[in-house]
């Protein structure tokens, strides 16, 4: 075999690992998918395992299919990027659902449509917008999804609270949150609405963004829905609509809560610091974050169940 058949086997070769490695994971995915059936209602803190999901999502997500009744399995995603890492690939590629994602960049939109491996294989649509709770059920309800649906998972870094708060054209039974615990396991606060709002300039620290899992307790049981559990990571929480909860356990957003470990706190110029938790939450400690039960504006250091001396 002469030098170019050689190096062209090796690049094919090195194109196609990728796909290959997807297979692997889905594979592994799919016998802990198997597994997490024997849990108990309880159990859902054993869940946890990942495939495509940032953190435990894919397995939690699996879980409750085991206890949540899903007659039209259809999931809204929204604050994908490229859709590579998501709460909802998963449910995808295993459970063969249907689905929506949207993103802000028209980059990360056109490289989930030319990405084979989900827009080919799968009915998945993917719609290119910026997110506002003015346009939000126009954008769902344009891509033909309304009524009774699987699953909404909202990650917007901002805006989140009052996304879902505006959502009335689905009614999901079961929704992933994204939360800040920064602002700890009791104060229900957010980051104030603006129709613009994005994280990395709202503050340098790239810390200051959207909503206490406390607030999002708040808003779930004014919509029908109950808090069952949250990842280890202490990132995501998960609610269930009240008429299937069925056998699980429902918690609250105190027991729930995880102080979150993980290190994305930046300095001015733009470089990650790898401070503590308690260094992060001093850097925004001076900024004002909605006191969404009483509608007022407060800061983060008057939060005294979080800020410290």
């Amino acid at each position: 075999m002469n030098i170019s058949k050689r190096i062209s086997r090796f690049i094919n070769h090195w194109w196609a690992l990728p796909g290959k490695i997807s297979k692997i994971q889905e594979s592994l995915g799919r016998i802990e998918a198997r597994q997490i059936q024997n849990l108990a209602p309880d159990q859902i803190n054993n869940s946890e395992f990942r495939v495509y999901s940032q953190w435990g999502e894919d397995g939690i997500i699996q879980y409750l299919l085991k206890y949540v009744p899903i007659e039209n399995k259809t999931f809204v995603e929204f604050g994908v990027e490229n859709y590579k890492e998501a709460n909802t690939r998963f449910l995808l590629v295993n459970n063969n659902w249907t689905g929506l994602v949207m993103d802000g960049s028209s980059e990360n939109i056109d490289y989930i449509k030319n990405d084979m491996s989900v827009s080919y294989a799968y009915n998945l649509k993917a719609d290119c917008v910026f997110i506002a709770k003015d346009n939000i059920n126009e954008v769902i309800t344009r891509n033909g999804i309304s009524g009774d649906t699987g699953i909404l998972s909202v990650d917007i870094d901002g805006n989140d609270y009052w996304i879902w708060e505006a959502i009335t054209c689905i009614n999901p039974r079961i929704v992933i949150c994204e939360y800040n615990s920064l602002f700890g396991p009791s104060a229900k606060v957010c980051t104030p609405y603006k129709p613009d709002f994005y994280r990395e300039t709202a503050h340098f620290s790239n810390l200051y963004y959207g909503v206490s899992i406390a607030a999002w307790e708040y808003l779930a049981k004014k919509k029908g829905y109950s808090l069952v559990g949250a990842n280890s990571a202490g990132n995501n929480v998960f609610f269930v609509r009240n008429d299937v909860c069925g056998p699980l356990k429902i918690q609250t957003s105190a027991e729930a809560y995880v102080e979150a470990q993980f290190k994305e706190a930046k300095d001015i110029n733009g470089k990650l610091t790898y401070v503590d938790f308690d260094a992060r939450l001093k850097e925004v400690a001076d900024l004002e974050v909605v006191d969404v039960e009483n509608n007022r504006l407060i800061k983060i250091s008057d939060l005294n169940n979080i800020i410290g001396n």
